[in-house]
């Protein structure tokens, strides 16, 4: 499990916006003790040390703090995501969360026919009365995280690693060009996907593999948002002794003096605050939003790359947050140029 960043408030203290809320919170009948929560992740697991594990760590701390009992279950592929919810549902669980977009399809079917279950997902809209959505603004930690690459590169040349081809991944991708070209507008960005289906959240090999090639084009920082395969690219970083960025969780202990920092995406902040909602009656269905305005983004610093990461660097980027917080600075949007 990777390390959550130390100077973070705790997840009860952290603050968050709710969007097209559905305002009617139900009352809990039910003790903590007597509550059950399941968890349905993907393929990459609760050890990617990035996406899962972040949702792991949620579910996990609200267990510990409300005494709930918990379930976490992992997919196989795609076609599992359905029978998965449905055994949970099936099982009594009170409320499940659907970590990842590609449990869109399966969460509607079975959260229509189970009207009591409560239900969560991760990374996509789902409509239902008794669903909550959790979206994070990726792409303005991702433009943060270029503009730290683009001040810490020396040859001007800096890579990009997705994991699946697929819109949320290309919102990473133009948020961190976009940042790193706000810092220097003549910077190259090379950039390559592990893959087209799930399988690419978990291929290091082929992480490493595309890394070496971009680090040996002259590429000298790699952002890697591609779940367990980022850690083929922190593998190259070492052995290419370059630069690489980590993604969702605190990734920086992975390889300390090679990880300039990580873009932080709270999901575990996203799990636990509904899970905490649902613990004291306060459930509500509808959209709940993440970004740096209320530190559900963000990125890393610890004494893991307090060496690499010097403070100007970090002054300036903390401006750049700030900017990006009062409107100063308009980050692109790869869902609003699609037109999603």
């Amino acid at each position: 499990m990777s390390p959550i960043q130390s100077r973070f408030p705790s997840l009860a203290a952290l603050l968050f916006i709710s969007l097209n809320v559905f305002p009617t919170a139900q009352a809990q009948s039910k003790k903590p003790s007597e509550m059950k929560i399941g968890l349905v992740l993907d393929k990459g697991g609760k050890d990617d040390k990035s996406f899962n594990s972040a949702a792991f760590a949620g579910i996990r701390q609200a267990e510990k703090e409300f005494n709930i009992a918990t379930k976490t279950v992992e997919a196989t592929d795609d076609n599992a995501f359905e029978p998965l919810l449905r055994t949970l549902a099936e099982r009594k669980y009170d409320l499940i969360v659907a970590v990842g977009f590609a449990q869109a399809e399966a969460l509607k079917k079975v959260s229509a026919k189970y009207p009591h279950v409560k239900f969560a997902i991760v990374d996509t809209q789902v409509d239902g009365p008794n669903v909550r959505s959790l979206l994070f603004q990726e792409h303005e930690g991702s433009f943060l995280v270029g503009a730290i690459a683009g001040m810490k590169s020396q040859s001007g040349k800096i890579g990009f690693v997705g994991g699946m081809e697929i819109p949320l991944i290309r919102r990473f991708q133009l948020g961190f060009e976009s940042g790193a070209k706000h810092i220097n507008p003549k910077i190259q960005v090379v950039s390559n996907y592990i893959g087209s289906t799930s399988s690419a959240w978990n291929n290091p090999p082929k992480g490493k593999e595309l890394a070496m090639g971009q680090y040996s084009s002259g590429v000298d920082v790699i952002y890697a948002a591609a779940g367990a395969s980022g850690l083929g690219v922190f593998d190259a970083a070492e052995e290419k002794k370059k630069f690489a960025i980590g993604v969702d969780s605190n990734q920086n202990a992975l390889k300390p003096g090679f990880i300039l920092t990580s873009m932080l995406k709270r999901v575990d902040v996203g799990v636990y605050s509904t899970c905490k909602d649902f613990v004291q009656g306060k459930f509500t269905a509808g959209v709940q939003r993440f970004g740096l305005e209320n530190q559900g983004i963000d990125f890393s610093i610890d004494e893991h790359n307090k060496k690499i990461l010097d403070a100007e660097t970090i002054k300036k980027a903390n401006q750049i947050k700030a900017d990006i917080i009062s409107g100063k600075i308009k980050v692109p949007d790869f869902y609003l140029k699609e037109g999603k």
